[in-house]
């Protein structure tokens, strides 16, 4: 199956691209996912804090995933 990562903020910044697309085997969970991304862009690993959401509502690392679905990494917030 195929699945769309949105990169937002310095994790953007860490793989080099707004989106990408991975191959998933059936049934993965975003684990899998968050693995297949560190494996392909060893510097996402430097992001160690975030948050997921998945078909825009969030999810944890146990969520199943389907074909087209939309992943994404978004990292903390700062400001003032």
């Amino acid at each position: 199956m195929k699945i769309t990562v949105k990169l937002f903020a310095i994790g953007r910044d860490l793989v080099g691209k707004n989106e990408v697309d991975l191959t998933l085997p059936d049934n993965a969970v975003v684990q899998q996912a968050l693995d297949q991304l560190n494996t392909e862009y060893p510097k996402f690993r430097e992001l160690t804090t975030y948050m997921i959401a998945v078909n825009m509502e969030y999810a944890d690392k146990s969520t199943r995933l389907n074909d087209g679905d939309e992943l994404a990494i978004i990292p903390p917030v700062s400001g003032g």
